[in-house]
């Protein structure tokens, strides 16, 4: 396959509150996890059903090829098969997406993207909080077991790229400094909480290979996420004799303000050439590319000095948009592809959003904007 050139499907089939609040309202949830609980099914389900009938639909694999894009990662939760209470399952919707897939010319990286317990404490995890998962031997089981079904729905279809393991196991570093780790709904369940260890995610990427290359055909792709630490795999993969994969790592300019609180164009420059460093060291031994990543910068939403009319501060938002995006794209260009986060937030692209940053992460008003090339697979031939 040529490089990858995608978008994620998140917020589908499993929701993310900030990304649309809406199913959220008046629940007092934060979180899938707790949606779930604090809804009855009679009145969740129909409302989930609604959001997944309607939120990504065959209109948007079209809308994805049309920009150039070759491939689409779409999260998937852990009870997706329904068999989990009291979760409503989706497999059909991820049916649905393999056919709208194969119309359009798309391929597929199917990403576990929860587990139960949680395994980042995010809300992207299932549960904010919480971290548990890797000391439950009986769900990491579970979590082994669905990644086989998974395989075995989708071995022979030629829409499939390849399947990711498990998104965002987190490290020790990157769990201290999560405000999330503190933000647990249920104190007591969250009580001894902690980082997915390396030793353990060492061992659970070998028996999670193991058990999907023994029914996955060799030329579909078994994705790693890196665990927030890329320099630690070097030869990992290869010392394991694993073949056909890949290690997926995300990299964001918010995430490096959030730590540094430095909003200049100067330091996404060196962000970037330090993640590029980070990247060409890796990619030694194992094909990577950026899973997640997006244009979002806090410059490009601080005009400084006096206020100006809404179409200069547009001018302004786009110039330094549009700058943040051929950095990050000019660096991609030596890697083995990557996925915007997100194609879309709310489905409806006319709604204004509750805060106005928040469409840079929306790669369909990044299109409309013209802060994103609106045929990227031309742009990149062309740096």
């Amino acid at each position: 396959m040529d490089k990858i050139i995608g978008t994620n499907l998140g917020n589908w089939l499993v929701l993310e509150k900030w990304m649309q609040p809406f199913i959220f309202k008046g629940t007092g949830a934060e979180d899938e996890t707790w949606l779930n609980r604090n809804v009855p099914q009679e009145k969740l389900w129909p409302m989930m059903k609604e959001h997944r009938d309607t939120y990504v639909t065959e209109e948007d694999f079209q809308n994805i090829a049309s920009h150039g894009l070759n491939t689409v990662r779409i999260p998937v939760p852990y009870f997706i098969f329904g068999d989990r209470e009291p979760y409503s399952g989706c497999i059909e919707y991820l049916d649905k997406a393999f056919d709208w897939a194969g119309k359009y010319g798309l391929k597929v990286l199917v990403d576990l993207h929860t587990a139960p317990g949680g395994q980042n404490s995010y809300d992207n995890g299932g549960i904010e909080g919480v971290c548990k998962w890797s000391q439950q031997p009986d769900e990491v089981e579970f979590v082994l077991t669905v990644l086989e079904r998974l395989a075995m729905r989708y071995r022979d279809r030629e829409e499939l790229f390849g399947i990711e393991v498990l998104n965002e196991p987190i490290s020790f570093s990157v769990y201290m400094s999560a405000p999330s780790r503190k933000k647990a709904a249920d104190k007591a369940e969250a009580k001894g909480s902690r980082h997915v260890s390396s030793r353990f995610l060492k061992k659970f990427y070998v028996q999670a290979y193991g058990r999907l290359r023994k029914i996955l055909p060799e030329e579909k792709v078994i994705v790693f996420h890196d665990g927030f630490r890329l320099g630690m795999w070097k030869d990992f993969f290869v010392k394991h004799h694993m073949k056909n994969v890949m290690i997926d790592t995300h990299i964001y300019i918010q995430a490096m303000e959030d730590v540094t609180h430095i909003h200049s164009f100067w330091a996404y420059r060196a962000f970037i050439a330090y993640q590029q460093h980070l990247l060409k060291k890796a990619q030694k031994y194992t094909p990577v590319f950026v899973g997640e990543w997006c244009v979002c910068n806090e410059l490009a939403d601080k005009k400084k000095g006096h206020e100006v009319i809404r179409d200069e501060y547009e001018d302004y938002r786009k110039k330094w948009y549009r700058k943040a995006a051929v950095l990050q794209l000019n660096a991609w260009k030596d890697t083995a592809g990557f996925f915007y986060w997100n194609y879309q937030l709310y489905r409806d692209k006319e709604v204004p959003m509750y805060a106005t940053r928040l469409d840079s992460w929306d790669l369909c008003r990044c299109w409309k904007k013209g802060w994103m090339p609106v045929r990227t697979d031309r742009f990149m031939e062309k740096l």
